[in-house]
């Protein structure tokens, strides 16, 4: 039986403390983890904005952005604080690909669009980046994953937040030096952005608070092992109850997602601009998929604009899944989408020759505004429009 075993020794300096991390994945179906399950087995795998006011992170000063109607995301300098790499790039890179496995073997649409946009656009397809949702509370939140892209040499920029659906993110730039692999598509092209949010279990409502609570305090461990759990697409707490399922879904859609998918990879996003083809344009590559059949997902419009115009976004409506509850309920539940940005050249580059332009010449960071709207693409009222 063909089986591998990648030996992940994660070191991490904290409070002085060195903590090392050992973990193995196994290519056998027959697999046995602490992690639960209960979606079908994987294939094998070939209110107004506020800007400016700071918080100290870490030892990291960062530009707090707030969220109930648009803003713009301020960014910090990519190459301060950048950390070195503490992980061998062929791992890193083999633990993006089981996560974008797991991804796209559950999700047939983002699956479908890929292989649509490769028909149409045969070179290079660079992803902009990857998010993940989590919950903020007992380490469960944006630190539990973002040590992995941490470790790596990722650098963390800025923070975003979003008051009506009590959410905070993080966002992280990959390291400069990071080497494609030539011609490479996906996750072995060049390295995504990283952006991970987390839901403020402290302001939920105390039912709220005492369902989340009772799965990560009943696994007060799986946070260690956060991108162990998203490449293997293994939930780190057992399985819920489909009436807590339900319940978390009526205050907040965001908490019963990440209840049921944990930390499986919430999107990818096509890199727009990076296209070859004629769909290196957003409004044409929206066009492209409404004519081919996809939902897009129509809140606050199917495109969303920065307020300067430099970030153009749009995403897919999530797909739904079949998931088997603890209770022995199964139903139909919210999984993950895909997102396309294009990202248009900064004011002050505006004369630099077009073959010369790159990805530093572009609007970078994320847009509050946007986001909020992006979110929406995994709640029911933009899932039933698949059916609508």
């Amino acid at each position: 039986m063909a089986s591998f075993i990648v030996l992940n020794a994660f070191r991490r300096k904290k409070q002085g403390i060195i903590s090392t991390m050992m973990v193995s994945l196994y290519s056998s179906s027959t697999i046995k983890t602490p992690f639960h399950s209960s979606f079908p087995p994987l294939r094998s795998a070939s209110p107004s904005l506020s800007v400016g006011s700071h918080i100290q992170l870490g030892k990291r000063d960062h530009s707090v952005v707030t969220a109930s109607g648009g803003g713009v995301s301020m960014s910090t300098n990519r190459d301060s604080h950048r950390s070195s790499s503490q992980v061998a790039e062929p791992l890193f890179r083999s633990v993006l690909g089981q996560m974008e496995t797991v991804y796209l073997n559950r999700n047939p649409t983002p699956k479908s669009v890929l292989e649509l946009v490769r028909s149409v656009d045969d070179e290079q397809l660079c992803y902009d980046h990857l998010a993940f949702r989590t919950f903020g509370i007992g380490g469960y939140g944006i630190d539990s994953l973002a040590s992995f892209f941490l470790d790596y040499g990722y650098t963390q920029m800025d923070e975003l937040r979003f008051p009506a659906k009590k959410l905070r993110a993080l966002w992280f730039a990959p390291p400069h030096d990071a080497s494609a692999v030539p011609g490479g598509s996906g996750v072995n092209g060049p390295l995504p952005r990283v952006f991970i949010s987390e839901l403020l279990v402290e302001q939920m409502s105390t039912q709220t608070q005492d369902v989340i609570r009772k799965y990560t305090e009943t696994s007060p461990n799986g946070r260690k092992y956060a991108a162990l759990s998203s490449a293997l697409g293994s939930l780190p707490w057992e399985k819920p109850l489909s009436s807590e399922f339900e319940q978390l879904a009526r205050e907040s859609e965001y908490a019963a997602w990440t209840l049921a998918n944990g930390y499986a990879l919430n999107h990818v996003t096509i890199s727009v601009h990076r296209l070859k083809s004629h769909l290196n344009k957003i409004k044409k590559l929206n066009q492209f998929l409404e004519e081919k059949g996809f939902k897009l997902n129509s809140e606050g419009g199917v495109l969303k604009v920065s307020p300067d115009g430099g970030l153009l976004q749009s995403s897919t409506v999530a797909d739904s899944t079949s998931f088997k509850f603890s209770d022995g309920v199964t139903k139909p539940i919210p999984c993950s989408y895909i997102e396309f940005a294009e990202r248009l050249v900064l004011p002050q580059f505006q004369n630099v020759p077009e073959s010369e332009i790159k990805e530093c010449h572009r609007r970078d960071g994320f847009e509050v505004g946007n986001a909020d709207k992006i979110f929406e693409s995994t709640n029911q009222q933009q899932l039933s429009r698949r059916t609508g």
